[in-house]
């Protein structure tokens, strides 16, 4: 996600990864750390107790431990980025200030109280806010926001991105304005006046092919309209060397001077594929017009959707990927499409990662390791579609090795795509006005829900005989009410990326007797269609006994306006409902056993005060603020460069991190404050993870977070 937002969450909230050590069959489950004789999950904190005065001599408060360190890449250390949302402003303290409060206790003379939130429950206090709680008041709610609900002619609860309303803006907008595009044909989507690379170095390549929304961007991209914030990728190595590769001026360079782009970053030799382990094939690099006669980036159609797993064991990539051309506008935001084997082609690429808190621009060669003259990784099930294997390629770039690739977690790559927070969620273990309650709260602000039921082991891709497919992904698209005989009935619209007759067979499926019930008007404000496209309506009830697991993908308001941007399509033609965003906030910090920052978590009650500590003031507008004067909020910790440490035999650190309330922000908090204050929201386990989150609800105010790692002197020195 870019500067000054950061709400980050790891996919699977236990651990439960998933990675395909070669074949995609070995299953990868994060470790869960607990003290002996605790439950499972459980980490609780020390009850306040009476110490002596000699147990609070400590060394004077210098500022360095609550400061945020300048990382640098030579430094060893355990890095956690900490991020806080809420649904308003969202903003962090002066960074000249000390992130935290003086020693106080809640209940004093001066009348303060703990705030009543959630503490270890992801869920408790997320039906507040609603009006009355319970499921109808959360009706009640879609039906405020869509306009009526009933048999009136309210609007439909949807997505601008998840729907098809974007692209079917988007193709409007290049029918009617199409003398304003100066610098695409809007027919082709060729650049107009390109040099003709392929022609100049004597190889065959075809024109990209892309749909409205990718003509749009390329076009706004070249008239200077959209001009990404973005930062070159610089090898977190020590002792790497930079070459600060600027795409278009190594591009131009290449051109001028009639030779192809070898990358000095990343060249085409055994260390930019493994670093431990050797391949069992003898690897050649190519370049795509040495394996195909007419190599082309992108391909519009449906085969675009259709990527192919290689040797690497990393189908947590793919599955990433596979969701990532689900979306133009955010496909194009990682593959941007003023790049082909054609137009300007000079054998450099570039694609752009969120990394850490910012979007960078990774710049490589197209050479792409063969064997017998195949794809030897990530390919496209078109022979001549290569932008899978170049976006892999990109992407091992970025983490150091294609071995680098091994094992992972698709959030972890989803969030490196969009820069959102990715949340995941068993449904057979949620309440079902829970589910209602986030699915209406996240398409309020923006948010992209997915939805899935658990694969057959012996089947891939199962089609049941109610439609829906085992081991594949949907998108919850929209959300509605109807009025029938026994009151409200919520509907989800669903759709299938295949984009066929694929689809739920069920209640309120196309042409199910029950829309006869449903006024024409109203079944056209909900944009019902009955079309063997993929996309059909369920009722809520069958969504939570049919599929298993939803994935949320929390976007903030800079993507959103980014995206509009981009596209050239104004924000406010979203539908009603998403006037209320995330905000976010980031800072960045370290463990580190020399500066004493690494105190481990609240078991080591004299170090854990040592951790470093993160204030952030929560300002809400009003219509942030729900009914009960709360707001939802939204902190997680990711720890950085810890997939690049393979290499020295470092993993991932267990971690997690507590939420205080405070009455100001204004000086460090001792161990006193620690013993006789509880958090109000927690991790409610220490996992080796990349990143770990809550999300909870209080009012507007002041907090601290402290993350810290399970065991002290974690960080800086710790395999």
């Amino acid at each position: 996600m870019s500067d000054e937002e950061g709400y980050y969450q790891e996919e699977y909230a236990e651990g439960d990864g998933y990675d395909d050590g070669g074949d995609g069959d070995e299953y990868y489950e994060g470790q869960d750390y607990q003290e002996p004789g605790e439950s499972y999950g459980d980490l609780e904190e020390p009850e306040p107790e009476e110490l002596a005065p000699e147990d609070y001599q400590h060394d004077e408060y210098d500022g360095e431990n609550y400061m945020q360190p300048e990382f640098e890449a030579t430094e060893e250390e355990a890095e956690e980025l900490v991020a806080a949302a809420a649904s308003g402003d969202l903003e962090s303290i002066d960074d000249s200030v000390p992130a935290a409060m003086a020693p106080k206790n809640y209940g004093s003379a001066d009348g303060d109280e703990p705030p009543k939130v959630q503490h270890a429950s992801m869920f408790k206090g997320v039906m507040d806010g609603f009006g009355g709680g319970g499921m109808q008041g959360i009706i009640g709610e879609i039906q405020n926001i869509t306009g009526g609900g009933g048999g009136g002619d309210g609007g439909v609860m949807t997505n601008l991105l998840a729907s098809r309303a974007l692209g079917g803006m988007v193709e409007k907008a290049i029918t009617t304005a199409a003398e304003k595009f100066l610098n695409v044909d809007p027919s082709t989507g060729a650049i107009i006046g390109a040099i003709a690379g392929n022609l100049i170095f004597n190889r065959g390549g075809c024109n990209n092919s892309l749909g409205g929304i990718g003509k749009m961007i390329l076009e706004n991209i070249m008239n200077g309209k959209f001009r990404r914030d973005i930062t070159p990728w610089k090898p977190p190595v020590p002792g790497a060397t930079s070459f600060n590769l600027d795409f278009k001026a190594e591009r131009d360079r290449c051109l001028r001077e009639k030779r192809l782009f070898e990358d000095p970053e990343f060249p085409a030799c055994d260390r930019s594929i493994y670093f431990k382990e050797r391949p069992s094939q003898t690897i050649e690099w190519r370049r795509p017009s040495d394996i195909v006669e007419n190599p082309q980036l992108i391909v519009e159609g449906h085969s675009r959707f259709d990527v192919k797993q290689g040797a690497l064991g990393d189908c947590w990539l793919l599955a990433a990927v596979a969701n990532l051309t689900l979306r133009d506008e955010l496909f194009y935001r990682v593959v941007p499409p003023d790049q082909s084997f054609t137009e300007n082609y000079a054998g450099i690429f570039h694609f752009q990662f969120w990394r850490y808190g910012k979007w960078v621009d990774v710049v490589i060669d197209d050479k792409l390791p063969t064997v017998n003259g195949k794809l030897y990784y990530m390919h496209s099930a078109e022979h001549n579609e290569f932008w899978s294997a170049l976006l892999e390629k990109a992407y091992a770039k970025l983490y150091g090795s294609y071995e680098n690739l091994e094992g992972g977690s698709t959030a972890e790559a989803l969030e490196d795509f969009t820069g959102g927070l990715t949340e995941s969620f068993d449904l057979k273990k949620t309440e079902g006005q829970t589910v209602l309650a986030m699915l209406v709260r996240g398409f309020q602000m923006g948010s992209l829900f997915g939805c899935s039921i658990a694969a057959d082991p012996a089947v891939k891709e199962a089609i049941q005989p109610n439609g829906l497919v085992r081991g594949h992904a949907y998108s919850i698209t929209a959300l509605h009410t109807v009025k029938i005989s026994r009151g409200d009935q919520v509907l989800l619209r669903i759709r299938n990326p295949w984009g066929n007759s694929d689809e739920w067979n069920g209640p309120w499926s196309d042409g199910d007797v029950r829309w006869e019930d449903v006024s024409e008007d109203q079944k056209r404000s909900m944009h019902v269609t009955f079309k063997k496209d993929g996309e059909f309506w369920m009722a809520f009830e069958d969504f939570m006994r049919e599929y298993e697991e939803m994935e949320v993908c929390n976007l903030s308001a800079e993507v959103m306006n980014e995206i509009c941007e981009m596209t050239g399509v104004d924000q406010t033609c979203s539908s009603s409902g998403q006037n209320v965003q995330w905000k976010e906030v980031q800072q960045d910090g370290a463990w580190s056993i020399s500066e004493n920052t690494a105190g481990g978590c609240a078991n080591h009650p004299r170090t854990y005060w040592h951790n470093p500590q993160f204030g952030s003031r929560f300002r809400v507008t009003n219509e942030s603020v729900e009914h009960d004067g709360k707001c939802t909020i939204i902190v997680a910790v990711l720890q950085k460069y810890r997939r690049e440490l393979r290499v020295e035999n470092k993993d991932s650190l267990p971690i997690g991190f507590s939420i205080y309330r405070t009455p100001a922000l204004s000086e460090a908090l001792d161990e006193q404050f620690f013993r006789s204050n509880k958090c109000i929201a927690t991790t409610p386990v220490f996992i080796d993870l990349r990143e770990v989150t809550v999300r909870f609800r209080s009012e507007p105010g002041d907090y601290i977070i402290v993350p810290c790692t399970f065991e002290p002197n974690s960080g800086e020195q710790s395999s």
